[in-house]
């Protein structure tokens, strides 16, 4: 067996990233904004069939960007899944908005019914349904498209773990005034730490572009007219992301084998699997036990074996920090942050990887799974 730690999700980096990076050095930008970044831009737009897009720092960036540019503030109501990362909801928070929470259906993605009460209930002021495409899954665009253009909500399409996913041919982050994507280093494809804005609007490109890069007005001297952010990304980082988007169909691939393999022995072991969803990237293979108890004992036979793995998200609406916030539902994504455990997915597990991973699972079936 291979001896080495197994990761969640680690990057899968090679010689067509080494020569991008060696090439963005070679062109002597070296600082933010070059050829690269220009590039990675054009094919984010031709991925999410959008007009624009903008790459930044981080997703998180890219979500905070585009609340600026909407002008969300203590007016506003900001509606949610639940079930999610904390940084779908963070820039809403940091700007003063009054936060909904909605719960998820048994896939995972936001229950529509309740999304609808929500949105209903938003009252008076500007409404924005934060979507997201958890796990690399996309939600029912059609059906969140319809409600929040029938409830007067703006929809702002959180795709951070979902790029190359689909929802009926329809690229992840596509619906919407914008869509946002993540390239942190644990995600499908990685620039080390990055982010990225799509849209149609070209008006909300070019603001968030100029805010990405504190505002500066077009004079000689550093003239602002408002307060903007260091958010941009660097060229360097750029022709990372270059090159993993030209492997991303190998990366793909390789993703849905993995989900294959998952699959296979978690049908013959008897153990459920978050149930898929067509077009989904399988950024994370999630297994469902039959209680916490049983979650937490495969997750302690998995460290045991130096193999990583994670609960699944705990819901917003039971975080600390948001204990007073409205949550439409949430039995059914607090059941399956009790039971799931995300499974190391990385594009690059090997043979020997594979066995050490399916040693684990037979191992611990054999004493009944919980």
């Amino acid at each position: 067996m291979s001896a080495g730690r197994i990761f969640l999700s680690p990057p899968w980096v090679g010689d067509d990233e080494r020569k991008a990076v060696a090439a963005a050095f070679d062109t002597g930008y070296v600082a933010p904004c070059g050829p690269f970044v220009d590039e990675l831009e054009r094919r984010l737009a031709a991925l999410s069939s959008r007009r624009h897009a903008v790459a930044v720092a981080s997703g998180t960036a890219a979500l905070d960007l585009v609340m600026a540019h909407l002008g969300v503030d203590s007016s506003w109501t900001v509606v949610a899944p639940t079930l999610t990362f904390v940084a779908s909801v963070g820039p809403a928070w940091h700007r003063g908005a009054k936060l909904v929470f909605v719960d998820c259906d048994k896939t995972g993605s936001v229950d529509v019914g309740l999304l609808d009460d929500a949105l209903r209930s938003a009252g008076g002021g500007r409404t924005l349904f934060v979507g997201v495409d958890l796990y690399g899954r996309c939600c029912d665009y059609d059906a969140v498209s319809a409600l929040c253009a029938e409830r007067g909500a703006v929809l702002v399409m959180d795709s951070a773990e979902a790029v190359g996913a689909t929802f009926r041919s329809r690229p992840a982050g596509s619906p919407g005034v914008a869509g946002i994507y993540s390239f942190n280093g644990n995600k499908i494809v990685t620039t080390s730490g990055g982010g990225a804005v799509v849209t149609d609007d070209p008006g909300l490109a070019a603001h968030v572009k100029a805010m990405s890069q504190q505002s500066r007005e077009p004079f000689p001297w550093y003239e602002h007219r408002e307060v903007g952010y260091n958010y941009r990304m660097s060229n360097i980082l750029a022709a990372l992301g270059v090159a993993q988007l030209g492997r991303l169909p190998e990366i793909l691939e390789r993703r849905r084998a993995n989900h294959g393999k998952y699959a296979a022995v978690c049908g013959r072991l008897g153990v459920e699997m978050l149930p898929g969803v067509d077009g989904e990237n399988h950024w994370l293979n999630v297994a469902l036990l039959k209680s916490s108890e049983g979650r937490d004992a495969l997750a302690a036979a998995f460290a045991a074996a130096d193999i990583e793995t994670r609960p699944v998200w705990k819901p917003m609406h039971l975080q600390p920090v948001f204990s007073g916030v409205r949550v439409f539902g949430g039995d059914m994504s607090r059941d399956l942050f009790e039971r799931g455990l995300c499974l190391p997915s990385g594009t690059g597990l090997d043979e020997e990887d594979w066995g050490r991973i399916m040693f684990v699972m037979e191992t611990f079936s054999k004493g009944g799974v919980r």
